[in-house]
């Protein structure tokens, strides 16, 4: 048994190392929080310590503050959850004066999520980001957005503007993850063009389309009609999309994110080929949700003798474990 920290428990002669690299970036372990579901700042501090998780990821944040979408914006399905929330928030500016330290306090390495409606807010977006505090770590471009420049409807269904976008937000000077969308079958040709205009690495993957009709209504349920399928039932959809990038671009770092939801799930992802994890949806079912996958994934890796997670990632395309 062992902590959350990867230490032995009383007894244990050895631990396994959890340390994981994110292109540049060296965290101290593989769970990070989704974007879009632990908050703009320290919320999750009143439930763990959120220096124990590798990383922060803080929802989106544009150059301006942002209302979202109309109400209903969320309505649970049988494995997970659609969400139609419309990226509300701050602005960054407000959010480096009203949210940031409380992070900064509780020890966490932050990555920040930036989106836009067009490329030169984006670009707005990452200017504001100048000087900001070094616990901030990396940028995390939600290419996830609808497209208001092209024809591609999301930016991440077009590799020219996908890559545009990191070029631009690159000029902040952090490590830029790419955030991508599973609603195409241009998404290994994306990763590889985000890749070649500067991205350290991709997070794989974003919401599923999707819509519930409320059948006693006849309308849909969510107030912005269709929304974003998450969850266990997009696990498999998520194991796809790193494990096609991975083999595709076997140099670029991915971070997996659907349906992580214990121990078990993380590891595929990570089999899968990516160097990190995302836990999202199950977080609003245990606020405790990243830290209880961590200490499952510790738990793993001593049962089976894995001593550390180079071991394991990737292990999908070296023909399994042996």
């Amino acid at each position: 048994m062992t902590t959350a920290s990867g230490q032995p428990a009383s007894g244990q002669s050895s631990r396994p190392s959890t340390q994981t690299m994110i292109g540049s970036v060296s965290l101290p372990n593989p769970v990070l929080t989704a974007s879009g579901t632990a908050g703009h700042g320290a919320e999750l501090a009143e439930y763990f310590d959120l220096s124990l998780l590798g990383a922060h990821v803080v929802k989106s944040l544009a150059a301006y503050e942002w209302a979202g979408n109309p109400s209903p914006r969320v309505h649970p399905v049988s494995a997970g959850m659609l969400n139609a929330v419309g990226l509300q928030g701050p602005g960054v500016s407000a959010w480096r004066r009203d949210d940031l330290r409380a992070l900064v306090d509780s020890g966490a390495r932050v990555v920040v999520s930036l989106w836009g409606r067009r490329v030169s807010e984006y670009a707005e977006a990452a200017a504001l980001l100048e000087g900001v505090d070094p616990a901030v770590v990396a940028v995390e471009v939600n290419l996830s957005c609808p497209n208001l420049e092209g024809r591609a409807g999301i930016f991440a269904h077009d590799a020219a503007l996908s890559a545009e976008i990191v070029r631009e937000v690159r000029a902040c000077g952090l490590p830029c993850w790419a955030k991508l969308s599973p609603n195409t079958d241009r998404l290994v040709e994306v990763a590889g063009a985000v890749a070649d205009a500067g991205a350290s690495a991709v997070t794989l993957v974003n919401t599923v389309l999707g819509m519930v009709v409320d059948t006693r209504t006849g309308r849909a349920a969510l107030g912005n009609g269709g929304g974003g399928l998450s969850g266990p039932a997009i696990h498999p959809v998520a194991v796809r999309a790193v494990h096609d990038v991975r083999a595709a671009h076997p140099d670029l770092p991915i971070i997996g994110v659907g349906g992580v939801t214990d121990g078990a799930s993380a590891i595929e992802l990570l089999m899968a080929g990516a160097q990190a994890v995302q836990v999202g949806t199950a977080t609003f079912a245990d606020p405790r949700a990243a830290l209880l996958v961590l200490e499952d994934l510790v738990r793993w890796m001593t049962d089976e003798g894995v001593a550390n997670l180079g071991e394991i990632i990737g292990v999908a395309h070296r023909g399994g474990r042996r």
